[in-house]
């Protein structure tokens, strides 16, 4: 019966013990998670005529994602650092994924002829 009693104490004591050191080691994988999470960014961006509206226009160097919706009458593309979406019809959107690895100011525009001459285009940072 003592024997019982005592192992009995002993898991409870290491069930103690090991619950913080669990937490402990879960501390750092929820921040390298969170450091992860900061890389991406996600931008909505609401395209018509003639300009576009994004949700902003500023990011830390790493992914972005721009989330382009074609909220207008006239089909429109969006294209920033090279990379484009293909053209998106009325209603529809599409989805660019650009990897900034340097601070600086990027153009972006509407490459459909006439468009950004028209508004459509503008300036994302990278900071």
């Amino acid at each position: 019966m003592r024997g019982a009693a005592v192992a009995g104490l002993a898991a409870a004591a290491l069930a103690v013990v090991a619950g913080p050191a669990s937490a402990a080691s879960a501390a750092p994988q929820q921040a390298a998670g969170a450091r992860a999470a900061a890389l991406i960014k996600t931008v909505n961006v609401a395209a018509s005529e003639f300009k576009f509206v994004l949700s902003t226009k500023t990011a830390k160097r790493g992914v972005v994602i721009f989330k382009v919706k074609n909220v207008g009458r006239l089909s429109h593309d969006f294209e920033i650092d090279g990379r484009k979406t293909n053209l998106i019809s009325p209603g529809k959107s599409a989805t660019l994924r650009v990897v900034f690895l340097k601070k600086g100011a990027y153009p972006y525009k509407c490459t459909v002829p006439g468009h950004a001459a028209a508004g459509m285009k503008g300036v994302f940072t990278i900071t």
